[in-house]
């Protein structure tokens, strides 16, 4: 866990619960400054095709919502700044409200197969498409721009990966066929060659 992670997250509370279960609590050094985003983090979340983004309600409600999209919708625009289109949908607008009064969310990134998570904090703001085409055209994955009514931008405080215990692993329906492509391929190469035999008499 990253020093400016552990110190986000290990409250007077936490510490609290620590201590009563554990017998003692882990308190973190102060860390100084917000974590940067490695060449390790970056290819990871630019070959997700999902990831939830969770936010905070006005009445202190966490919101959770789904986000997905072609592998590598979610932008990486520098070590500290990450983007995402957000997409003509439903209208309830409820993480863009969140987002105005309460800017903190994280975003929760899944690799099935692999087993990993990668945890991330920050700050974001939303941005009218209409005000910014240029951003627009640089985060909005190809055909999508005239669908692309925000941009959502996050400031990168932290992050985090976890340990992929008691993660099962699943698979989309693309990860399937490749799996099993070259079965298949073997599979009509051997019916092919048993077609091609001489048919034995009886």
């Amino acid at each position: 866990m990253a020093e400016r992670y552990r110190e986000m997250v290990s409250t007077p509370a936490v510490l609290e619960a620590q201590q009563h279960y554990f017998g003692k609590a882990r308190v973190p050094a102060p860390a100084g400054q917000d974590d940067r985003l490695t060449r390790e983090e970056a290819v990871f979340i630019t070959t997700r095709d999902s990831f939830y983004m969770a936010s905070v309600t006005e009445t202190g409600w966490p919101y959770l919502q789904h986000r997905g999209g072609p592998p590598g919708f979610l932008k990486v625009l520098s070590p500290s700044e990450l983007a995402f289109a957000d997409f003509r949908g439903n209208r309830q607008m409820l993480s863009t409200g969140n987002v105005s009064v309460n800017d903190r969310v994280s975003l929760f990134l899944m690799d099935y197969p692999n087993k990993e998570r990668l945890k991330i904090m920050g700050h974001a703001r939303v941005l009218d498409a209409r005000e910014h085409p240029d951003l627009v055209e640089k985060v909005a994955p190809p055909g999508t721009a005239a669908i692309t009514e925000r941009v959502f931008v996050i400031q990168v405080v932290s992050f985090d990966w976890n340990c992929p215990q008691y993660i099962t692993p699943r698979y989309t329906a693309e990860e399937v066929e490749a799996a099993v492509a070259p079965m298949r391929a073997r599979l009509a190469e051997l019916e092919a060659q048993l077609a091609s035999q001489p048919k034995v008499k009886s």
